[in-house]
């Protein structure tokens, strides 16, 4: 072994081994530059044993006894541009780059670090160091200690991440959520990047070496302790001043200092507002008064309109029923439209004093919110704060002169609105409608529902038959604007007429023959038989005689079976009276009188049968 890398402590070792010896005093250095290491190593020149186990005890307490992956402390010896000499009482010196040391700027000779013996001796006899290794292996156990004694340690933010931010703790990153960052939810993760904050360890994961911190934590136990102190102060009708925590659709949360109140949509202002947005916004400080909560006080509920006067209060006594006032329409329903006629003060306009006409239609097809409106006021009861408002009232009465302006006999033209199942609505004017009858619709089309004779949107010539001005009915007739058919058809169509026409549809008690447009005949099942004995069929023409005829009812019977049986009695009587005559000629005995009777009576009872 060389003299240079020979370590004063080995000196030191020798020179205490034979600081006691009997013989003259040897100097340490000579002993080990004398020492014969070869022979001693072979056994040839033997070491009194009380000596070498001086010398080990001096050795065991003065080196280190180095394992691998073992953390122990250093003492910097030199520093280089690059590299830190570190001095652990070891056999030799370790080396380390000072890139490992970059977190401390003002490292010095002298200085004190934690390093990790990676390797006790390399193949090069160097001691093999690392300071990195170290600091983690300490942080970790730091870490664990915090977290097993619920210790607040201190970290650096060092970036955000994706669900929250990165921090620094000991030199391990930790994960810090962005629901652990503070009470109240936060919007700018940006603000805390760079920031030195306390934390407590929350969660470790040994096998992922994942820690999990939090500062929320740290500030819950104090908030506890404030919120119970604000519970039990809390009174009905007490103001506090909040913080604007959240904004729903549905209400305002405010923060009273740990204790979350709620602020509902319909508290927030006396007038109609879409979203609470309207009147607050985050981080605003604004002082509300407390309303409600439940038996431990855990729902607090809030109000903010409360600290204002209501605006009924404040309405002037100038107005009064029959005045025109002037609003904005905050809300449409069906059964009619809210107008704003002062902040905070709101009238209904009911669907049916939005026009004088008698049937109800939606109020959306009157009016749309945010229309400015003109309306008079039809009722006022300041206790309920109610009020009702008109709008048809501004225009006058289509019904005051209803009987010079539609006689009875006068016809007009009119808009179909709607129908029923027994008539047609038809609207004259605005205000004015009028009922259209089913039966009052044609003289000869028979109509089942008005659907299949107009629509919706059609125009009609009607003829006022009944008007009732207290009602405010108005009978109304389509089919008397046009010519009774049925008069002309009386005497073309009467009873013993006859026609040619074809069978047009076959039915379960007959038949059906149309003569023209208007007028279609009943044939009776008996009398659609011909004279061979077979019965018409579908397509078959042939002549019919008209057997009834009725206007009223539009009725119409014909019988082609009655034509050639009434040629049959005919001709019955014709020979009954030949045969008269010829036996007024002859002078015929009373038994061929007989005889011919008889045989003319067969005849006439053959032809009934058919």
């Amino acid at each position: 072994m060389s003299e240079e890398i020979i370590k004063p402590e080995v000196a030191k070792a020798a020179e205490a081994a034979t600081a006691d010896a009997p013989a003259k005093q040897v100097d340490p250095q000579e002993f080990l530059e004398n020492f014969d290491w070869e022979k001693y190593e072979e056994g040839i020149e033997r070491v009194d044993d009380s000596k070498l186990k001086e010398f080990e005890d001096l050795v065991t307490e003065n080196f280190v006894d180095t394992a691998d992956n073992e953390v122990v402390e250093g003492k910097i010896t030199h520093l280089t541009d690059r590299e830190a000499i570190i001095d652990i009482n070891a056999k030799s010196e370790g080396v380390i780059s000072l890139n490992e040391f970059r977190y401390n700027p003002d490292l010095k000779v002298g200085d004190k670090v934690d390093v990790l013996i990676d390797i006790r001796e390399d193949k090069n006899g160097q001691l093999v160091l690392s300071h990195r290794k170290a600091r983690t292996i300490k942080a970790w156990e730091r870490i664990n200690n915090a977290f097993d004694k619920e210790e607040v340690v201190t970290g650096f933010v060092k970036c955000r991440t994706k669900g929250g931010m990165i921090v620094d703790v000991f030199g391990i990153e930790a994960f810090l959520p962005g629901s652990q960052i503070d009470v109240k939810p936060i919007r700018d993760y940006d603000a805390y990047v760079g920031k030195t904050m306390e934390f407590k360890v929350v969660k470790i994961n040994q096998e992922f070496k994942n820690v999990v911190v939090s500062h929320k934590a740290l500030i819950e136990a104090d908030i506890e302790e404030q919120k119970k102190e604000i519970i039990s102060q809390l009174e009905k009708g007490q103001v506090l001043e909040g913080i604007v925590k959240n904004i729903t659709s549905y209400g305002v949360f405010i923060d009273l200092g740990g204790v979350d109140g709620l602020v509902h949509i319909t508290d927030l202002s006396w007038s109609r507002i879409n979203h609470p947005s309207e009147v607050v916004e985050l981080d605003q400080k604004l002082n509300v008064v407390i309303l409600d909560f439940d038996d431990n006080k855990s729902r607090i509920q809030l109000g903010l309109k409360q600290l204002e006067k209501h605006p009924w209060d404040a309405l002037g006594d100038e107005i009064k029923v029959g005045d025109k006032v002037e609003g904005k329409v905050v809300v449409i329903a069906d059964y009619g439209a809210f107008l704003e006629v002062a902040e905070g003060v709101e009238g209904l306009i009911h669907v049916s004093e939005m026009s004088w006409s008698t049937h109800l239609r939606s109020a959306q097809d009157f009016v749309n919110v945010g229309d400015k409106l003109e309306a008079v006021v039809l009722t006022l009861d300041r206790e309920d704060r109610k009020m009702s408002l008109g709008l048809k009232q501004l225009t006058p009465d289509p019904w005051t002169d209803i009987t010079s302006k539609y006689p009875v006999g006068s016809r007009h033209k009119g808009i179909v609105r709607n129908y029923t199942n027994f008539g047609v609505f038809v609207e004259l004017e605005e205000g004015i409608d009028g009922l259209i009858y089913i039966s009052d619709l044609s003289w000869t089309k028979k109509i089942k529902h008005p659907s299949e004779f107009c629509s919706v949107g059609d125009t009609l010539e009607v003829e006022v038959l009944e008007l009732d001005v207290d009602g405010r009915k108005l009978s109304l007739g389509h089919k008397q604007t046009q010519e009774n058919p049925w008069d002309k058809y009386e005497g073309e169509f009467a009873e013993g007429t006859t026609h040619t026409a074809s069978i047009s549809e076959i039915v379960d008690k007959g038949a059906l023959v149309e003569f023209n447009a208007d007028i279609t005949a009943f044939i009776p099942q008996r009398h659609l038989e011909k004279e061979d004995g077979k019965k018409l069929v579908r397509g078959e023409e042939a002549e019919f005689k008209i057997i009834e005829f009725n206007k009223d009812y539009k009725r119409v019977v014909a019988s082609h079976t009655a034509i050639f049986r009434e040629a049959e009695q005919r001709n019955v009587r014709q020979q009954a009276r030949k045969a008269a005559s010829a036996a007024d000629e002859a002078k015929p005995t009373l038994g061929d009188a007989n005889e011919q009777l008889q045989a003319l009576k067969d005849k006439m009872e053959a032809a009934k049968k058919k």
